[in-house]
């Protein structure tokens, strides 16, 4: 798999941090979401090579993380990246909530080589937040400060799930990334990070996003949902600087592929009714609701990419790799744990099922309709309903209709 001289490597760069040192780090993510849990989760059942953890500021991972260098589990990279375990490599990232002047919060996710330029960045940042133990806090800067000391600690910074309504450039912040960063900080970020209920061909639709590389990401906050969405990167080994140089497209290294889901079943794709709690059906962009006629919406992330885009068709540079529509395998209907550990038994990893079990195999193990859905839902070929204000849409299986079972407990709180 991959070029020559090169590997392909499955990396889901948006993983939360539930519980550290015995103490609560991601409050809406679940207590199992631990460093070894997840290192587990990515080796032993998704298939995923690279890892990044976005809540290493966190002074509870960051004691966690420095004790296991000590003892020797973490391995810190020549190339940046620390190996787990000698299976999974976990590039330390930073979830930050940057304020602009006029007071829009945006998410942002700062990448870094190794523990101590997160420490770097960390030091800093806690002078701006609160509760310096918590994740993904507001920290009372402007996102091009916040840029700025990423890049002094020798990281590199990237908006996360940009488009959702809640707390994302697009969605909340600004109509267009020069509206909030200098032309130095445009030139070093490497990538954007689309979300949930956006996809590259909806992304496309905004003429200054053609030089950046789009990453598809989990934003997992729950052990279950790590691979929901990720990238397949073609780079000669798994480590930071190879990650790095895969987002700014340098020395043939590459993101080959976006997995992710269908926008559709994101739960903000369209404009959802605070008070009728009807989701959009009208062509975007519905900006009020459009069954009762109210102003009081939670904006779809279509209907804001329609409202702000700046070309009526999408126009991919010729860069931007294919974006493969997917249903995680324990999300597709009709397969329940029992199948799915049984899958997982013949097969190795969730990503073997997904990229490569031949259908007349899989067939031998959860039945012909059953092998059948999976193939559709690898492919993106299930129909769908469209998702909206918090609500996540719903896949149609052989079976018939069945709600993609995402909306745990653990996560009741989580905004994509």
């Amino acid at each position: 798999m991959g070029t020559k001289g090169m590997q392909t490597v499955l990396a889901d760069l948006h993983v939360h941090i539930g519980t550290a040192a015995g103490r609560r780090v991601k409050v809406t993510a679940s207590r199992d979401l631990t460093l070894q849990r997840i290192v587990r989760e990515c080796a032993e059942k998704k298939g995923i090579g690279m890892v990044g953890v976005v809540d290493c500021c966190s002074n509870a991972v960051m004691s966690e993380m420095e004790a296991h260098v000590a003892s020797g589990l973490l391995q810190e990279l020549e190339g940046g990246g620390l190996l787990y375990d000698n299976k999974v490599t976990l590039i330390p990232g930073c979830e930050t909530e940057a304020v602009e002047s006029w007071g829009a919060p945006a998410h942002y996710v700062c990448y870094f080589p190794r523990l101590a330029h997160t420490k770097q960045f960390s030091d800093e940042l806690h002078t701006l937040v609160t509760n310096a133990d918590l994740s993904s806090q507001r920290c009372f800067a402007p996102a091009q400060r916040v840029w700025a000391m990423c890049e002094e600690a020798g990281g590199f910074m990237v908006p996360a799930h940009a488009f959702t309504p809640h707390r994302s450039i697009f969605g909340s912040a600004a109509r267009r990334l020069s509206d909030v960063f200098d032309e130095r900080a445009l030139a070093s970020i490497p990538a954007i990070e689309l979300g949930l209920s956006a996809d590259s061909e909806m992304a496309d639709h905004i003429g200054e996003l053609a030089r950046f590389t789009f990453m598809s990401n989990s934003d997992a906050h729950s052990p279950e949902k790590i691979a929901r969405e990720y990238n397949a990167l073609e780079i000669g080994q798994p480590t930071y600087a190879e990650l790095l140089m895969a987002l700014r497209r340098e020395k043939g290294r590459r993101v080959s592929a976006n997995y992710g889901l269908d926008p559709r079943l994101g739960k903000y794709h369209r404009t959802s009714c605070l008070v009728c709690q009807s989701i959009a059906s009208a062509p975007p962009p519905v900006l009020s609701c459009d069954a009762c006629g109210s102003e009081k919406v939670v904006k779809g992330v279509l209907d804001r990419l329609v409202e702000i885009q700046d070309r009526p068709e999408a126009r991919p540079p010729q860069h931007r790799p294919a974006y493969v529509h997917q249903i995680p395998l324990q999300f597709t209907p009709g397969i329940g744990p029992v199948a799915y550990a049984k899958l997982l038994q013949r097969f190795g990893t969730e990503m073997a099922v997904l990229h490569s079990a031949p259908q007349e195999e899989l067939a031998l193990v959860v039945g012909r309709r059953g092998a059948a859905t999976i193939v559709a839902a690898r492919l993106g070929r299930l129909p769908v309903r469209a998702g909206g204000g918090g609500r996540y849409g719903r896949a149609i299986g052989s079976a018939g209709e069945s709600q993609m079972n995402f909306d745990w407990a653990c996560e009741a709180g989580t905004r994509d």
